[in-house]
């Protein structure tokens, strides 16, 4: 039974090492081909405090209605992509901030209508960007 167990273990070991060398090391720095991942801009910006960002959120119980109200809409949504479907909405003292990528105009007037509907009174800053088509 030993003699089994060494022999698939040498076994899998060297068919493990055969694949490692047929297999290029993997690098570490980014392709020169596709830079659009870069978000090192819009994180500046972020920052910067000019913007809304998640940590914006209110917590009185009104804002919380209307940004779980307006996320149900937009999840619920079925034309709209996963994009869309994952912008930011901050709701602070009766402002409903919508930002982040969408796929085209006809999503962005989408998020914007369902803000609307679900935001009541509140007035709703629209900083939604369509991304650019590749």
């Amino acid at each position: 039974m030993k003699q089994i167990t060494l022999t698939i273990l040498l076994a899998v070991g060297f068919t493990l090492s055969g694949i490692a060398k047929e297999k290029p090391a993997a690098t570490t720095e980014p392709s020169t081909a596709d830079t659009s991942a870069d978000n090192t801009a819009k994180n500046e910006r972020d920052r910067s405090g000019d913007t809304k960002t998640s940590g914006d959120q209110s917590n009185s119980p009104e804002d919380i209605k209307i940004t779980a109200a307006i996320r149900r809409a937009v999840v619920g949504d079925k034309s709209l992509s996963m994009t869309a479907k994952n912008v930011k909405i901050i709701t602070a003292n009766g402002v409903v901030t919508l930002r982040g990528p969408v796929k085209n105009a006809q999503e962005k007037a989408t998020i914007v209508k369902l803000a609307k509907n679900g935001a009541g009174k509140a007035r709703i800053d629209n900083q939604l960007e369509v991304k650019a088509s590749k």
